[in-house]
Protein backbone atom coordinates (compact mmCIF):
# COMPACT_ATOMS: atom_id res chain seq x y z
CA UNK A 1 0.00 0.00 0.00
CA UNK A 2 2.82 2.68 0.80
CA UNK A 3 4.53 1.33 -2.43
CA UNK A 4 1.36 2.62 -4.35
CA UNK A 5 0.99 5.76 -2.12
CA UNK A 6 4.60 6.82 -3.22
CA UNK A 7 3.99 5.72 -6.76
CA UNK A 8 1.12 7.76 -7.13
CA UNK A 9 2.55 10.90 -5.04
CA UNK A 10 5.68 10.67 -7.25
CA UNK A 11 3.09 10.58 -10.50
CA UNK A 12 0.77 13.59 -9.17
CA UNK A 13 4.66 15.67 -8.61
CA UNK A 14 5.81 14.92 -12.25
CA UNK A 15 2.70 16.31 -13.32
CA UNK A 16 3.01 19.46 -11.47
CA UNK A 17 6.17 20.03 -12.35
CA UNK A 18 5.39 19.65 -16.20
CA UNK A 19 1.90 22.09 -15.74
CA UNK A 20 4.24 24.82 -13.76
CA UNK A 21 6.89 24.46 -16.10
CA UNK A 22 4.81 25.11 -19.47
CA UNK A 23 2.88 27.99 -17.27
CA UNK A 24 6.46 29.50 -17.11
CA UNK A 25 6.82 28.81 -20.70
CA UNK A 26 3.56 30.40 -22.25
CA UNK A 27 4.13 33.59 -19.74
CA UNK A 28 8.24 33.56 -20.96
CA UNK A 29 6.17 33.71 -24.62
CA UNK A 30 4.14 36.85 -24.02
CA UNK A 31 6.19 39.22 -21.94
CA UNK A 32 7.87 40.83 -25.58
CA UNK A 33 4.52 41.52 -26.25
CA UNK A 34 3.01 42.38 -22.49
CA UNK A 35 4.82 44.17 -18.98
CA UNK A 36 4.98 41.87 -16.58
CA UNK A 37 1.97 43.59 -14.34
CA UNK A 38 -0.53 43.18 -16.66
CA UNK A 39 0.38 39.29 -17.80
CA UNK A 40 -0.37 39.18 -13.41
CA UNK A 41 -3.78 40.77 -14.08
CA UNK A 42 -4.75 38.92 -17.09
CA UNK A 43 -3.75 36.01 -16.22
CA UNK A 44 -4.70 36.66 -11.93
CA UNK A 45 -8.55 37.41 -13.88
CA UNK A 46 -8.56 34.00 -15.67
CA UNK A 47 -7.61 31.72 -12.36
CA UNK A 48 -9.62 33.96 -10.05
CA UNK A 49 -12.77 33.17 -11.73
CA UNK A 50 -11.75 29.42 -12.66
CA UNK A 51 -10.90 29.02 -8.29
CA UNK A 52 -13.79 30.88 -7.51
CA UNK A 53 -15.88 28.29 -9.65
CA UNK A 54 -14.76 25.23 -8.79
CA UNK A 55 -15.14 26.45 -4.91
CA UNK A 56 -18.71 27.15 -5.47
CA UNK A 57 -19.27 23.82 -7.25
CA UNK A 58 -17.53 21.95 -4.42
CA UNK A 59 -19.31 24.38 -1.76
CA UNK A 60 -16.64 25.72 -0.14
CA UNK A 61 -17.55 28.66 2.03
CA UNK A 62 -15.33 31.70 1.56
CA UNK A 63 -14.70 33.08 4.86
CA UNK A 64 -13.22 36.61 5.18
CA UNK A 65 -12.03 35.69 8.71
CA UNK A 66 -10.07 33.06 7.06
CA UNK A 67 -8.54 35.19 4.31
CA UNK A 68 -7.54 37.58 6.76
CA UNK A 69 -5.74 35.50 8.73
CA UNK A 70 -2.56 37.26 9.77
CA UNK A 71 -0.63 34.21 8.16
CA UNK A 72 -2.30 34.00 4.66
CA UNK A 73 -2.07 37.47 4.37
CA UNK A 74 1.79 36.66 5.26
CA UNK A 75 2.07 34.07 2.81
CA UNK A 76 0.13 36.27 0.00
CA UNK A 77 2.95 38.83 0.32
CA UNK A 78 5.70 36.52 -0.19
CA UNK A 79 3.69 34.93 -2.88
CA UNK A 80 3.48 38.12 -5.15
CA UNK A 81 6.66 38.74 -4.26
CA UNK A 82 7.52 35.62 -5.94
CA UNK A 83 5.61 36.10 -8.60
CA UNK A 84 6.85 39.80 -9.66
CA UNK A 85 10.47 38.62 -9.39
CA UNK A 86 10.23 35.06 -11.24
CA UNK A 87 8.50 36.54 -13.84
CA UNK A 88 10.94 38.78 -14.27
CA UNK A 89 13.19 37.00 -14.76
CA UNK A 90 11.84 34.80 -16.94
CA UNK A 91 11.77 38.06 -19.09
CA UNK A 92 15.00 38.69 -19.50
CA UNK A 93 17.47 35.56 -18.73
CA UNK A 94 17.09 32.24 -20.44
CA UNK A 95 14.17 29.95 -19.63
CA UNK A 96 16.33 27.18 -18.74
CA UNK A 97 18.72 29.32 -16.88
CA UNK A 98 15.24 30.58 -14.78
CA UNK A 99 14.30 27.27 -13.69
CA UNK A 100 17.71 25.67 -13.27
CA UNK A 101 18.07 28.36 -10.54
CA UNK A 102 14.71 27.73 -8.82
CA UNK A 103 15.75 24.46 -8.21
CA UNK A 104 17.73 25.23 -5.11
CA UNK A 105 14.11 26.24 -3.69
CA UNK A 106 14.45 22.89 -1.07
CA UNK A 107 17.87 23.95 -0.35
CA UNK A 108 16.55 27.33 0.75
CA UNK A 109 13.62 25.86 2.72
CA UNK A 110 15.69 23.32 4.21
CA UNK A 111 18.05 26.65 5.41
CA UNK A 112 14.93 29.03 6.61
CA UNK A 113 13.61 25.82 8.66
CA UNK A 114 16.52 25.82 10.26
CA UNK A 115 17.30 29.08 10.95
CA UNK A 116 13.41 30.23 11.73
CA UNK A 117 12.18 26.92 13.25
CA UNK A 118 15.20 25.79 15.10
CA UNK A 119 14.53 22.12 12.71
CA UNK A 120 17.51 19.94 13.28
CA UNK A 121 20.21 20.31 10.88
CA UNK A 122 23.83 18.24 10.50
CA UNK A 123 26.84 19.11 9.30
CA UNK A 124 26.51 16.85 6.43
CA UNK A 125 22.99 18.52 4.95
CA UNK A 126 24.60 22.03 5.58
CA UNK A 127 27.18 21.04 3.36
CA UNK A 128 25.19 20.21 1.21
CA UNK A 129 23.60 23.65 1.47
CA UNK A 130 26.79 25.66 0.95
CA UNK A 131 27.46 23.22 -1.57
CA UNK A 132 24.01 23.75 -3.53
CA UNK A 133 24.26 27.72 -3.79
CA UNK A 134 27.39 27.28 -4.99
CA UNK A 135 25.83 25.60 -8.29
CA UNK A 136 23.68 28.87 -8.28
CA UNK A 137 26.82 31.06 -8.33
CA UNK A 138 28.14 29.15 -11.01
CA UNK A 139 25.08 29.41 -13.10
CA UNK A 140 24.44 33.25 -12.59
CA UNK A 141 28.27 33.55 -13.09
CA UNK A 142 29.12 37.00 -10.84
CA UNK A 143 31.67 38.59 -12.72
CA UNK A 144 32.16 41.02 -15.23
CA UNK A 145 32.05 38.29 -18.18
CA UNK A 146 28.82 36.18 -18.62
CA UNK A 147 26.75 37.60 -15.44
CA UNK A 148 22.92 38.86 -15.75
CA UNK A 149 21.79 41.09 -13.32
CA UNK A 150 18.41 39.77 -14.04
CA UNK A 151 19.43 36.60 -12.98
CA UNK A 152 19.99 38.25 -9.42
CA UNK A 153 15.87 38.35 -9.86
CA UNK A 154 15.85 34.44 -9.99
CA UNK A 155 17.44 34.03 -6.64
CA UNK A 156 15.43 36.71 -4.49
CA UNK A 157 11.93 34.59 -6.34
CA UNK A 158 13.81 31.51 -4.72
CA UNK A 159 14.02 33.06 -1.31
CA UNK A 160 10.78 34.33 -1.51
CA UNK A 161 9.16 31.39 -2.73
CA UNK A 162 11.00 29.55 0.18
CA UNK A 163 9.34 32.01 2.24
CA UNK A 164 6.01 31.43 0.71
CA UNK A 165 6.48 27.46 1.84
CA UNK A 166 7.60 27.90 5.32
CA UNK A 167 4.71 30.05 6.11
CA UNK A 168 2.40 27.93 4.62
CA UNK A 169 3.63 25.04 7.13
CA UNK A 170 2.60 27.86 9.80
CA UNK A 171 -1.18 28.04 8.21
CA UNK A 172 -3.84 26.22 10.53
CA UNK A 173 -5.04 22.83 9.13
CA UNK A 174 -8.57 23.88 9.06
CA UNK A 175 -7.94 26.69 6.70
CA UNK A 176 -9.37 25.51 3.35
CA UNK A 177 -6.35 25.19 0.54
CA UNK A 178 -8.93 26.34 -2.16
CA UNK A 179 -9.75 29.55 0.18
CA UNK A 180 -5.65 30.34 0.46
CA UNK A 181 -5.70 29.88 -3.53
CA UNK A 182 -8.39 32.17 -4.53
CA UNK A 183 -7.35 34.43 -2.35
CA UNK A 184 -3.51 34.81 -3.35
CA UNK A 185 -5.24 34.58 -6.99
CA UNK A 186 -6.95 37.94 -6.18
CA UNK A 187 -4.08 39.65 -4.93
CA UNK A 188 -1.67 39.19 -7.58
CA UNK A 189 -5.02 40.17 -9.84
CA UNK A 190 -5.12 43.43 -7.31
CA UNK A 191 -1.63 44.08 -7.72
CA UNK A 192 -0.76 43.77 -11.01
CA UNK A 193 -3.40 45.76 -12.06
CA UNK A 194 -2.17 48.63 -9.53
CA UNK A 195 1.40 48.27 -11.36
CA UNK A 196 -0.08 48.42 -14.83
CA UNK A 197 0.20 52.29 -15.43
CA UNK A 198 3.43 53.11 -13.06
CA UNK A 199 5.09 50.49 -15.22
CA UNK A 200 4.28 50.73 -19.05
CA UNK A 201 0.92 51.05 -19.45
CA UNK A 202 -1.94 49.01 -20.96
CA UNK A 203 -1.12 47.45 -24.13
CA UNK A 204 -3.72 45.55 -26.48
CA UNK A 205 -3.75 41.81 -25.68
CA UNK A 206 -3.49 39.76 -28.90
CA UNK A 207 -5.89 36.82 -29.43
CA UNK A 208 -2.68 34.72 -28.96
CA UNK A 209 -1.63 36.42 -25.92
CA UNK A 210 -4.95 35.81 -24.40
CA UNK A 211 -5.12 32.15 -25.40
CA UNK A 212 -1.76 31.74 -23.74
CA UNK A 213 -2.72 33.15 -20.87
CA UNK A 214 -5.93 31.42 -20.63
CA UNK A 215 -3.87 28.08 -21.22
CA UNK A 216 -1.28 29.16 -18.61
CA UNK A 217 -4.33 29.83 -15.76
CA UNK A 218 -5.63 26.69 -16.13
CA UNK A 219 -2.02 25.03 -15.72
CA UNK A 220 -1.02 27.20 -12.75
CA UNK A 221 -4.89 25.45 -10.56
CA UNK A 222 -3.65 22.03 -12.15
CA UNK A 223 -0.20 22.78 -10.83
CA UNK A 224 -1.74 23.51 -7.36
CA UNK A 225 -3.68 20.88 -6.96
CA UNK A 226 -1.05 18.04 -8.48
CA UNK A 227 1.27 19.29 -5.85
CA UNK A 228 -1.33 18.96 -2.99
CA UNK A 229 -2.40 15.77 -3.99
CA UNK A 230 1.40 14.04 -4.21
CA UNK A 231 2.01 15.70 -0.88
CA UNK A 232 -0.66 14.12 0.57
CA UNK A 233 -0.13 10.44 -1.13
CA UNK A 234 2.97 9.63 -0.63
CA UNK A 235 5.54 10.38 2.05
CA UNK A 236 7.06 13.42 1.07
CA UNK A 237 11.07 12.45 1.46
CA UNK A 238 10.22 9.54 -1.58
CA UNK A 239 7.78 11.99 -3.15
CA UNK A 240 9.89 15.38 -2.95
CA UNK A 241 13.04 14.38 -4.89
CA UNK A 242 10.48 14.38 -8.03
CA UNK A 243 10.43 18.28 -8.37
CA UNK A 244 13.72 18.23 -9.83
CA UNK A 245 11.08 17.01 -13.30
CA UNK A 246 10.86 20.52 -14.15
CA UNK A 247 14.49 21.15 -14.99
CA UNK A 248 13.92 18.49 -17.71
CA UNK A 249 10.93 20.07 -18.53
CA UNK A 250 12.23 22.94 -19.06
CA UNK A 251 15.57 22.16 -20.99
CA UNK A 252 13.40 20.90 -23.37
CA UNK A 253 11.40 23.50 -23.66
CA UNK A 254 14.11 25.96 -23.85
CA UNK A 255 15.97 23.80 -26.56
CA UNK A 256 13.37 23.38 -28.84
CA UNK A 257 10.67 26.35 -28.00
CA UNK A 258 13.14 29.44 -27.25
CA UNK A 259 15.92 28.30 -29.46
CA UNK A 260 18.60 28.10 -26.32
CA UNK A 261 21.64 26.03 -26.11
CA UNK A 262 22.69 25.62 -22.94
CA UNK A 263 26.34 26.29 -21.39
CA UNK A 264 28.99 23.89 -19.79
CA UNK A 265 27.79 26.45 -16.85
CA UNK A 266 24.53 26.35 -16.63
CA UNK A 267 24.61 22.43 -16.82
CA UNK A 268 27.30 21.73 -14.32
CA UNK A 269 25.33 24.31 -11.81
CA UNK A 270 21.73 22.56 -12.40
CA UNK A 271 23.98 19.15 -11.86
CA UNK A 272 25.16 20.49 -8.59
CA UNK A 273 21.90 22.34 -7.45
CA UNK A 274 19.87 18.73 -7.94
CA UNK A 275 22.85 16.59 -6.60
CA UNK A 276 22.78 18.86 -3.40
CA UNK A 277 18.82 18.82 -3.16
CA UNK A 278 18.60 15.28 -3.74
CA UNK A 279 21.40 14.97 -0.74
CA UNK A 280 19.61 16.61 1.68
CA UNK A 281 16.08 14.30 0.92
CA UNK A 282 18.35 11.28 1.45
CA UNK A 283 19.84 13.04 4.95
CA UNK A 284 16.51 13.76 6.34
CA UNK A 285 14.97 10.47 5.19
CA UNK A 286 17.71 8.89 7.07
CA UNK A 287 17.27 11.09 9.97
CA UNK A 288 13.58 10.17 10.17
CA UNK A 289 14.19 6.44 9.76
CA UNK A 290 16.68 6.55 12.61
CA UNK A 291 14.26 9.08 14.91
CA UNK A 292 11.27 6.23 14.41
CA UNK A 293 13.86 3.58 15.06
CA UNK A 294 14.19 5.29 18.40
CA UNK A 295 10.70 5.83 19.18
CA UNK A 296 9.93 2.01 18.57
CA UNK A 297 13.11 0.64 20.56
CA UNK A 298 12.02 2.84 23.90
CA UNK A 299 10.40 0.88 26.91
CA UNK A 300 6.79 2.35 26.94
CA UNK A 301 5.98 4.90 29.67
Amino acid sequence: MASSENSRGALFMTLAMAAFTFNDALVKAVTSELSIPQIMAVRGVMTTLLVYGIARYLGVTISFKVVTHPLVLLRTAFELGATLTFLSALAHIEFAAASSILQSLPLAVTLGAALFFGEPVGWRRWTAIAVGFLGVLIIIRPGPEGFTPAALLAVAAVFFTASRDLTTRRLQADIPTISVTLFTSFANTVIGALLIVPMGGWQPVSAGAFGYLALASILVFAGYQTVIKSMRSGEISFVAPFRYTGLLWALLIGIFFFGERPNIYMLTGAVIVIGSGLYTFYRERKRQTSVAEKASAAPPA
